[in-house]
């Protein structure tokens, strides 16, 4: 923690949090406020199939191989210089998304999208644990976490609404327009974070060392599973939201507000108990309430989707409090992966993002496509990537008993 954090920002609290938390946003924002539109670019730009999961895809890897970066650039230059350029750049490639003729200029912007937008992402986390103490710095990433999870819900909705009334383009144009937002205010309010005494030497050496005391930590390994694969058990639902809501619930496009209303509220019903338990449960019994919660949810669903058709009345409900449980433990978990090594809190930040992304990027590209018409097929694979996640969290428990302790 920064020893002169009580004097860098003086404003309340949840300002922090709201501030760090929409640049968290900025990243499914991204991804999801344009999948509405698939028709309409793939018919404006002569588009195949492949080619539009193509510019899913070069965003989804721009992303996770940037994300590599951004943290260890945090750690030498500082975390203000890093999240202000990659707005910057995030800005402009919105801007060359906006105005392309052809989707193998789209595929181009989309990938610098990605490479840039992980910033924001990464390097919030690390400010928060630079800023507050454990205990408040759980409370903080929990405010966090709803946005980010709700971000998901939230970014398909504005996109169809956009594309309903104006066009494609406008989609893109909106994301420019958030983008300078965001530079203008992180320009304004947000101090730095890192300690003069805390940076890295910016050394290909120094570096090398970094990730390799990472990647070889079993620990951090077992934590960035799972902390990043049970989120997918969530996200798999918001990919697919097209063919599960309205071609196996037979829901209509003005009801599918349904889904990402109880998404969203099981997620602000996680994170505001994760805050509350702050400082008053052990971490590692938070994680395994909300393992708990979303093992039996996962396996009610499963069951449920073998015996019985698939009907809105009950479908979406254990999606919510899936989504409650993954919200409940998520804070937690990130907080013990940034406090491994807190010389390299960025660091470790961005290799944290770079598991999730990949994940994302497999399920988008490879499991989505091969499940999404089977309400069955979703819930295995919703269960599957909760299992990895709690996997990953015992066998960690069971060869570092002290963690989470």
């Amino acid at each position: 923690m920064n020893p002169d954090a009580a004097h860098l920002w003086k404003a309340p609290r949840w300002a922090l949090a709201i501030l760090l938390a929409v640049l968290g946003m900025l990243g499914p924002f991204s991804i999801d406020t344009y999948l509405p539109a698939f028709a309409a670019i793939s018919k404006s730009l002569h588009a195949t199939p492949v080619q539009m999961q193509q510019t899913l895809s070069a965003y989804l890897f721009g992303f996770a191989f940037m994300n590599l970066f951004h943290g260890a650039l945090s750690d030498s230059f500082g975390r203000r210089p890093v999240i202000l350029w990659g707005l910057v750049v995030f800005t402009l490639a919105s801007v060359g998304c906006a105005l392309s003729q052809t989707v193998g200029q789209l595929i181009f912007f989309r990938a610098l999208q990605g490479l840039s937008c992980g910033a924001g992402v990464v390097v919030s986390r690390a400010v928060v644990r630079d800023m507050f103490l454990p205990s408040e710095a759980q409370k903080v990433m929990s405010q966090i976490t709803i946005f980010f999870g709700v971000a998901p819900a939230v970014a398909p909705i504005i996109g169809g609404v956009i594309a309903e009334y104006l066009d494609w383009h406008s989609i893109f144009w909106f994301l420019v327009g958030l983008g300078l937002v965001l530079w203008l205010a992180n320009w304004r309010l947000l101090p730095e974070t890192l300690h003069a005494q805390d940076r890295q030497p910016f050394l290909m050496r120094n570096l090398m060392r970094g990730y390799w005391q990472l990647l070889s930590d079993p620990r951090f390994m077992l934590l960035a599973l799972a902390s990043g694969v049970p989120f997918n058990g969530l996200f798999l639902y918001v990919l697919s939201a097209p063919a599960f809501l309205g071609e196996i619930l037979q829901l209509k496009p003005t009801q599918f507000f349904w889904f990402f209303v109880l998404s969203i509220t099981g997620i602000m019903t996680g994170s505001w108990l994760s805050g509350r338990m702050a400082g008053k449960v052990r971490p590692k019994n938070q994680i395994m309430r909300g393992f708990r919660i979303m093992l039996g949810v996962s396996a009610i669903n499963v069951v449920a989707n073998a015996l019985l058709a698939p009907h809105a009345g009950w479908s979406l409900l254990p999606i919510a409090v899936f989504s409650l449980g993954w919200a409940l433990m998520v804070p937690v978990v990130t907080l013990l992966v940034l406090d491994l090594y807190p010389a390299r809190r960025g660091m470790a930040s961005s290799l944290q993002a770079v598991v999730g992304s990949t994940a994302n990027g497999i399920v988008a590209g490879v499991v989505a496509p091969l499940v999404m018409h089977s309400a069955l097929g979703l819930a295995v694979m919703s269960t599957t990537f909760m299992a990895v996640g709690l996997l990953a969290w015992l066998w960690l428990r069971r060869r570092w008993p002290t963690m989470g302790e």
